[in-house]
């Protein structure tokens, strides 16, 4: 059974109704496809035809009380762009790379998917079909259980050390027994209006921009709002993005160096004093071990590691030592560095011996129904199976709980067959060449060993049109209905459907649970997605379809919750660790052979670790961080979307820019040993003279199409050619944010 918990839900108008002017509105929220990390409250309007006319946030909607992005007031230019696949196709797999595909119906290209993984299945063992996701969003859950119901180990996440929130999820896990989210009142209805919600004192931003990003179930707004409120920021970033140009203090740091920075600051809140004594002595396991460590990172060498002045590193530490109630606001920064274990186990430490865990307007534990950092299914799995998964042996950190493969392992598996083949792969809403997965043309050459590929997608992709041998078109969040949960939301969201499918797309889920009845029946029993949506939401007390008229609904949600034995599986009090308590010497590391104290390790390469090397290519790179109007390597079809953003650009100091003969607008190529790309330059102060930031996940829908032809410019494009798979001991993280490169004009006809 199912332990049932009461949910608040909130007062307001029904899921459909009719506007003022006619318009049939439909209520509900909006995650993919396409989509961010969300899960926005949006007005769909459909006029007299059934067709989408516009879309607006949902001002009744706590989440984000009426306020959209762009890419949700352009839904309708997604729904019916051109370029969308509306029926399911499939081409010969020597064709592979060529435009040569043919329209299938959806029972024909079902049932042949499901022999091939069938027959991979008896012939060479379950863990040869693997299944890979994209970006955690409303569908990575259904995913895991396609692969564990098959009774598949290789859930795939096609990134080298699976850089984005798994490092910091499995962090906090193995030293918190908790992943820890801000507290913006989001957990309540009434938000900031709610008698036990008190405003944090200070927001620490860290590798993250807020407002762009929105990752971790986080509204970016909210941070302005509790800034607005009083709240002050210190923001540690590359670049002076807007939230650092309103901060109290901006920490421009050398990318990679977040470890060394976080640890001279435990040192320095050490050293004066400025931790929480009560809640350490309470709460925390290791204090001694981990202040020890941090006397190897005095301020003034780490102000000539970070390249931040060390006065500004001490008024950092003192201002989050000093104050009542802090947040830490971090991103995928810290899951992109090599050693991102390490790191944010630092940086988490600054907030855990200052008392910053559980109380008002600090850092908490958020609820969800159905995170997708730990999949759905795995009852399904069996040991055996499970212990096949691709990497455990050699980073057994991932054996603890975890649910990927490991990257860097697989693609060594994809290119020997080693420790076994892999003859079928499943990718669905994911774009591996062109975003996650490095060094683009191993990746190419890897997955060509695999028999049979299958992508589930919007619109045709470099990876699809490379590798595919069955597209299957997927629908978009304005066809379908769905659930907005997990990933820290604190909430349960209905996603309404308020138009019919275009041409034959179907839904994500719709999808899985077809392909799930025929490889793997029992564990998809439900007749329609609706039923499956009624089980999932089972401890809500609430059906669907009850849940589409009165969400959002809220979990009960208690502050202290360390204190009231509410964190731990036995009922007492203290977190869910070896020791009861926060570890800030990991215990499951040390276990592991892994350092269970953190530390700091110089990105290679980088000025510091390579000064030779540094001499030919004299730029730190970054990358990684979003724009406005696109997702990843989204959006890049949509031409309202794309004329925000039309190009490629690389952020570049003016002084830079002078000192290599280039100037605003002008085409370069960024080289380093790996490889190189092609990009406009931006002139901008907002980096400084020694690091210059490019956009990620570059491609040109409009550009030759075929592999032989470019793969839509993939090849002069995409930043990923000049970073390798290199993951770090843990098998989490990667230097995606973090290596050195030269700048120089694009000649005459390149």
């Amino acid at each position: 059974m199912v332990e049932k918990r009461d949910y608040i839900t909130v007062e307001h108008e029904k899921p459909y109704r009719y506007d003022e002017d006619g318009l049939h509105v439909t209520r509900g929220c909006g995650w993919s496809a396409p989509g961010c990390h969300l899960g926005c409250g949006v007005l769909l309007y459909t006029d007299t035809h059934g067709k989408l006319v516009k879309v607006e946030g949902d001002p009744e909607n706590p989440f984000n009380q009426g306020r959209l992005c762009v890419r949700c007031l352009d839904l309708p230019e997604v729904v019916y762009s051109p370029d969308r696949i509306l029926h399911p196709m499939k081409r010969d797999p020597k064709n592979r790379g060529k435009n040569r595909w043919e329209q299938v119906g959806w029972d024909e290209a079902l049932d042949e998917i499901a022999q091939i993984m069938l027959d991979a299945k008896e012939e060479y063992g379950p863990e040869s079909v693997a299944f890979y996701s994209g970006t955690g969003r409303d569908i990575g859950q259904y995913i895991t259980r396609l692969c564990w119901g098959f009774n598949s180990p290789n859930f795939v996440f096609m990134m080298s050390g699976q850089s984005c929130y798994s490092p910091r999820v499995a962090g906090c896990f193995s030293t918190s027994g908790s992943f820890w989210v801000g507290d913006y009142a989001q957990q309540f209805p009434d938000r900031y209006d709610n008698p036990q919600w008190q405003q944090p004192e200070l927001i620490v931003i860290w590798g993250n921009n807020p407002v762009v990003s929105n990752s971790d179930g986080l509204y970016g707004h909210w941070v302005v709002d509790c800034m607005k409120r009083g709240t002050a920021a210190i923001v540690v970033d590359p670049r002076l993005t807007w939230l650092a140009s309103r901060a109290e203090l901006f920490l421009q740091i050398r990318p990679g160096t977040d470890g060394a920075l976080a640890l001279g600051m435990v040192n320095y809140l050490v050293e004066n004093d400025l931790y929480d004594h009560e809640f350490v002595d309470l709460w925390c396991y290791g204090f001694d071990e981990l202040a020890k460590r941090a006397q190897d990172y005095p301020l003034d060498e780490v102000a000539e590691i970070t390249e931040i002045p060390a006065e500004e590193i001490a008024a950092a530490a003192r201002r989050i030592g000093e104050a009542e109630r802090a947040i830490l606001q971090w991103g995928v920064a810290i899951d992109q560095i090599k050693e991102t274990i390490p790191t944010a186990q630092a940086v988490l430490a600054l907030f855990e011996i200052t008392g910053n865990i559980g109380k008002p307007g600090t850092m908490q534990q958020p609820a969800s129904i159905l995170n997708y950092a730990a999949g759905w299914g795995s009852e399904f799995l069996t040991p055996e199976q499970e212990a096949k998964r691709i990497g455990q042996e050699e980073h057994p950190l991932i054996k603890m709980g975890f649910q990927e493969c490991v990257t860097d392992d697989y693609i060594r598996c994809l290119e020997t067959g080693k420790p076994y083949p892999i003859k079928v792969a499943w990718m669905q809403t994911t774009n591996p060449l062109a975003c996650t997965g490095v060094d683009a043309k191993r990746t190419l050459a890897a997955h060509l060993n695999i028999d049979t590929i299958v992508c589930v997608d919007l619109f045709m992709t470099p990876t699809a049109m490379a590798l595919a041998d069955y597209f299957l078109p997927a629908c978009t969040y304005a066809e379908r209905n769905g659930l907005r949960i997990g990933d820290g939301a604190q909430r349960a969201e209905t996603i309404n459907k308020a138009i019919e499918p275009l041409g034959e797309s179907k839904s994500d889920m719709q999808i899985a649970l077809e392909i799930g009845k025929r490889i793997s029946p029992e564990a998809w029993p439900w007749e329609t997605v609706e039923d499956m949506y009624s089980d999932i939401l089972e401890e809500t007390g609430h059906s669907f379809e009850e849940m589409q008229e009165l969400a959002p609904g809220y979990p009960p949600f208690d502050y202290r919750m360390h204190e009231k034995g509410l964190l731990r599986a036995d009922g007492n009090p203290g977190f869910q660790t070896a020791t009861g308590r926060i570890e800030l010497w990991c215990t499951m590391y040390n276990s592991l052979g892994l350092d269970p104290l953190p530390s700091y390790e110089e990105p290679i390469p980088s000025p510091r670790s390579t000064p030779e090397l540094f001499e030919e290519y004299p730029l730190v790179l970054t990358t990684g961080a979003r724009v406005w109007s696109m997702f990843h390597s989204e959006h890049r079809q949509i031409p309202r979307l794309r004329a925000l953003h039309p190009e490629p650009l690389v952020y570049v100091n003016p002084i830079t820019a002078a000192r290599h003969g280039v100037k605003d607008g002008d085409w370069v190529w960024l080289e380093n040993q790996h490889g190189r790309c092609k990009r406009q330059v931006r002139e901008t102060p907002s980096v400084n003279e020694h690091t210059i930031n490019t956009d990620h996940a570059w491609w040109r829908p409009e550009a030759p199409c075929e592999l032989d032809d470019g793969l839509y410019d993939l090849w002069d494009l995409t930043v990923e050619n000049l970073l390798p798979y290199d993951c770090g001991a843990s098998g989490f993280g990667a230097n995606y944010k973090n290596t050195i490169c030269k700048m120089y004009p694009v000649g005459e006809g390149e």
